[in-house]
Order: structure tokens, then C-alpha cells, then sequence
């Protein structure tokens, strides 16, 4: 005798779902056809990712059809009336006035936050900052790299990375990785040549942000590449972290110093000790003949560490590699030439002395 519609409705009624109701009382069955000894139907989810859930509810309707004698097949469709809903993303949005600190404070897992400054511009800070963190990654070191230069952030640039970090809610940031360092920078965050037009307020916001809303790991030492000068942002980060101190960069001339000694008065005033000082473009190699030339002049990084009685931890050449190679993405201490050897021998000097 052959199968009737109706009996195969009762077998779906007795398919339940998990709220007591039959799949048949929730009226999911559509297109319902009967040739024969076959049977086919679809069962018509509210949308796809509740369809998602229901192929153990479609495999118990398809066997309950089956058991009924006079079928020979089956054949059961899962769809959706809808697509699946769109997680929505994320609103991440970096900036706004700072937040109430109850005192100063320092990321979950971080053990020491270095600020990297400078009195002024062009003496290569963010080139130092990329690769002292690249060379103390590389001497296993947990590193992280925070671009703090809100108004010309150039570490997307000089680590190769060039990509938004990713928020489950919002609110906690995933930073990015590049060369074993794990990075956080605003110019992730902004469009390719947008520029920042924001006052103090905005930019202490954004620093407390991605301090606090950073979820950086454990770290051995948390770099942070100050902006030139002594304004908002130094003093946001001296004032609301706990830093363990500053490394301030310099080039040889009398011009690049005064400028430097402002930055370390600076920390000195903010009670936050500097630990030493890199003189940057410290001479020229000519790659042609080899000879040496003291384009900015000598020694003015070196005596300035010896009047205020701290180490100078390096000396740096003008090199045109170590430019073509932040250009490129990929910090010169990466390699294996003579600069990585210097930032190399750098970052050892900073983790003897128990600085990083």
C-alpha cells in the first residue's frame, strides 16, 4: 500500500525539538512530495546559523520517514529562510579623554616599560626603537613595541606591518607581531596618510588606551617610541605607568644635544631615571674608500653620559642600509651585517644590566 501524506506528517510530529514542540508544530517542513515510494521534503530553518544546529534534528527526521513502511528513500534538504545573522563588529575606536587612574600602572604580564626619547626629531629614534627591540627578541627576550609618536606613528612602516588589530568586544585590542616583537601602533589604526588632528586630551586617551587596552602578554620589556619632544604624551606616560626608565637618543651636534638635554631634564623632573644614552649617525663610512667622516661631529653623546653619570650605551653610524631596510619592512637587526652586531651588542649591554 502506498505511503500517504499524512502518515508521514505524524511520523515528523513525533521528531521533537528541544523546547518540547514537534518539528511539524514549529512548521519547519516546506515542499513535502510523495512519488511512489519516495519521499522528499526540506526542513526551512529560521536562518543559517540556527540551520547550523539543526543536522542532528534533520538526521532523526530522515530516519523517523524511513522507518514507516512502503518507503524505500529518503531525501531531506536543510535550509535557511535567512542568512545567518552578522556578528557584529567590533566598534574599536582609539582616542578620547584619558580615563581616572587611582596611581600609576603598568600592563598585566609586563615586566618593565622603557620609554625610547629624544629632544627633537630626525635623530632616528623610531630606527633605534624598531631595531633594539628586533636585536633583544632576537636574544630571547620577550619584547613588545608600543608607537607612541601619535601624530607620525613609522613603526607599521619599519616592521613591515600594515594591518588593523583585531577586538572580540570592542574594547580589548590584539596587537599585531612582526620579527618576534609583538607592536601596537595608532597608525594601525588609521587609514594610509589620514592625519591625526586631535589636542592633548585625545592623545593622552589614546596612550592610556593602548597601554591599558593592549593585551601585550607576558613580557620581559615593553619599548615605548616616544614622539620628539617634551609635551602630552611624555608626560602621560611618566605620570600613568609605572616605567622603569628612559633611554634618550641623540646625534653629536651641539644643536641635536640641547634639544636632548631638555628630554632628560624632562625625565629628571617626572622622577624617571634615565638609564643611558645612544648616540645616533655618530659617523660616516664611505663605502667607496673606506675613510671616516664625523658629519655631525664626535664625542658630544659620550661627554654628555659622563656628565650626568650614565653609561653610553651605544654608538651608531650613519648607514644606508639600516635606512633602506625600515624603508623595506625589515629592521636591519634582523640580519646579520655589522648594524644587527651593533644593536645586537646593544640590547646585550641592556639585559647585563638587568634593563631589559
Amino acid at each position: 500500500m502506498p505511503i500517504t501524506k499524512s502518515e508521514v506528517e505524524s511520523a515528523l510530529a513525533r521528531v521533537m525539538l528541544p523546547d518540547g514542540k514537534s518539528i511539524l508544530a514549529h512548521d519547519l517542513i516546506r515542499a513535502l512530495t510523495i512519488e511512489g515510494d519516495i519521499v522528499r521534503f526540506v526542513i526551512e530553518a529560521p536562518n543559517a546559523q540556527v540551520a547550523s544546529q539543526m543536522v542532528p534534528l534533520r538526521d532523526a527526521a530522515e530516519k523517523a520517514v524511513q522507518d514507516l513502511e512502503g518507503v524505500a528513500s529518503v531525501t531531506v534538504a536543510l535550509t535557511a529562510h535567512e542568512p545567518a545573522p552578522k556578528a557584529a563588529t567590533p566598534s574599536l575606536k582609539i582616542g578620547g579623554h584619558p580615563k581616572p587612574q587611582a596611581g600609576p600602572t603598568k600592563p598585566t604580564g609586563v615586566q618593565r616599560i622603557l620609554a625610547i626619547g629624544s629632544g627633537k626629531g630626525g635623530v632616528g629614534k623610531s630606527t633605534v626603537s624598531s631595531n633594539l627591540a628586533v636585536a633583544l627578541a632576537r636574544a630571547g627576550r620577550k619584547v613588545g613595541l608600543l608607537d607612541a609618536d601619535i601624530y607620525g606613528p613609522s613603526q607599521p612602516r619599519m616592521m613591515g606591518v600594515n594591518k588593523r588589530p583585531a577586538s572580540l568586544d570592542g574594547k580589548t585590542i590584539i596587537p599585531l607581531q612582526a620579527h618576534g616583537v609583538t607592536l601596537m601602533s595608532i597608525g594601525f589604526m588609521m587609514e594610509e596618510g589620514k592625519a591625526v588632528v586631535w589636542r592633548g586630551p585625545m592623545l593622552m586617551g589614546a596612550l592610556q588606551q593602548m597601554l591599558g587596552q593592549v593585551e601585550w602578554g607576558e613580557l620581559d620589556v615593553l619599548l615605548v617610541d616616544l614622539p620628539p619632544g617634551t609635551g602630552d604624551v611624555q608626560l602621560t606616560l611618566c605620570t600613568k605607568s609605572e616605567l622603569s626608565g628612559a633611554i634618550v637618543v641623540s646625534t653629536p651636534q651641539d644643536v641635536a644635544l640641547i634639544d636632548a638635554r631638555k628630554a632628560i631634564d624632562m625625565f629628571n623632573t617626572l622622577k624617571t631615571p634615565v638609564l643611558g644614552l645612544i648616540e645616533n649617525m655618530s659617523l660616516f663610512v664611505c663605502p667607496d674608500c673606506g675613510s671616516e667622516h664625523q658629519i655631525f661631529g664626535h664625542g658630544g653623546v659620550a661627554a654628555e653620559a659622563v656628565k650626568i653619570g650614565v653609561p653610553l650605551l651605544g654608538s651608531l653610524p650613519i648607514d644606508l642600509e639600516t635606512r633602506l631596510a625600515g624603508d623595506d619592512g625589515t629592521p636591519i637587526a634582523a640580519g646579520d651585517g655589522p648594524m644587527a652586531q651593533a644593536y645586537a651588542k646593544i640590547a646585550q649591554g641592556l639585559i647585563e644590566s638587568g634593563m631589559a
